[in-house]
């Protein structure tokens, strides 16, 4: 059989490791998951109650359109019902986009380190991937402008960034998509958003009015706790989403997705609530990074991208022995780095725990 060149040798997404898996290898009768940057307090209990009263409502295909949450999220941001598309999570909206957009003869432009499916989309499309190496974590904006040229069809901001988790500013992307040529799709990609804290962070949705080249995308998985429903969304001028609805599936969310993303949003106290438990998680970590002098990555996010002076494959396998299953920065760009989601305060502080002896035993064994 012969497939696309560009998807030969392509590597697959590898997502952390499963919680039962990691059980089962390691004879481990507790492990944590902090590697995906899930909520570690799951969804609102709203959602549960909307999952199950749909429970035997499965013979019917669901709203191809999703109108019923389609209104929902319109009102919600105060914008328009034709200015939204509906993927399954953002990944796909993102997969929507580069079908819609690229082909052999054109290119995109995204910072390096950033989020992989920009990448990966792209390649499949056979377009050209420029990567602008960003600084210290943050995009440099400047230098993916100059990367833009006539072939150029998406310029790809993931803000805040996923995996360094730091954020460009409200000053910096505005005056970035003021001189973005108006033929090329600036896609702002805000799956973090509601962990954001930073006062100068860019509000996008207000932005759209004056930009009919710019997208934003948001996500159900992160704070709203509803990863395992795959639920994501595109905000832009009603004239691009209708260029990229032709592209959908007809069916490609769910009935359940639909009603229990109608149910979160109803629930912004759960939001808000989670947003404040991860700030003290987010404390906690930087207190251990500051006792221990770790380099840290300032983070707008759910999790910290932590630097250990060594390989993030010895950090990874070291807390998966003792339960807890991280991601090695070895394949996320930053090879001596571990990203950890924050968890419940019980969790941080069980993996604060366990590399504090490890570091301790480091430090006694390099004076001896």
């Amino acid at each position: 059989m012969k497939a696309k060149q560009q998807v030969i040798g392509l590597p697959a997404y590898k997502p952390g490791k499963p919680i039962e898996e990691v059980k089962r290898e390691l004879g481990l009768e507790r492990v944590v998951k902090l590697a995906s940057n899930e909520n570690p307090f799951g969804a609102s209990k709203k959602v549960a109650e909307a999952i199950s009263s749909l429970a035997g409502n499965t013979a019917i295909y669901p709203d191809g359109y999703a109108a019923e949450l389609r209104n929902k999220v319109a009102d919600f941001l105060c914008v328009q019902p034709e200015q939204l598309v509906f993927g399954n999570g953002s990944d796909e909206v993102i997969q929507l986009l580069c079908r819609t957009f690229l082909t052999p003869n054109t290119n995109t432009v995204t910072a390096d380190p950033t989020f992989s499916q920009y990448k990966l989309n792209a390649v499949i499309e056979g377009a050209e991937v420029r990567e602008v190496p960003s600084i210290d974590g943050v995009h440099d904006l400047d230098a993916m402008l100059e990367a833009i040229d006539e072939n150029t069809r998406i310029v790809w901001v993931c803000n805040p960034n996923n995996p360094s988790g730091t954020y460009v500013n409200e000053e910096a992307f505005k005056s970035f998509l003021a001189r973005v040529p108006k033929g090329v799709l600036v896609v702002s990609d805000e799956a973090y958003y509601e962990y954001v804290t930073a006062s100068d962070f860019p509000e996008t949705i207000p932005l759209l009015d004056q930009y009919k080249n710019l997208i934003v995308l948001r996500t159900f998985s992160k704070a709203y706790g509803m990863a395992a429903l795959r639920i994501g969304f595109g905000v832009a001028n009603a004239e691009v989403i209708s260029l990229i609805e032709p592209v959908r599936p007809p069916f490609n969310t769910t009935t359940f997705a639909h009603a229990a993303a109608i149910a979160a949003l109803d629930d912004q106290q759960f939001i808000k609530d989670c947003y404040e438990k991860n700030v003290e998680g987010i404390k906690q970590y930087i207190q251990f990074c500051e006792k221990y002098n770790l380099k840290y990555y300032p983070t707008q996010t759910n999790f910290l991208l932590i630097d250990f002076g060594i390989n993030g494959d010895e950090i990874f396998d070291f807390l998966l022995k003792k339960g807890y299953i991280v991601r090695s920065g070895n394949a996320l760009g930053f090879p001596t780095c571990a990203r950890i989601t924050v968890g419940s305060q019980e969790e941080n502080a069980g993996i604060i725990h366990e590399l504090s002896v490890w570091l301790e035993e480091r430090k006694v064994n390099s004076i001896g």
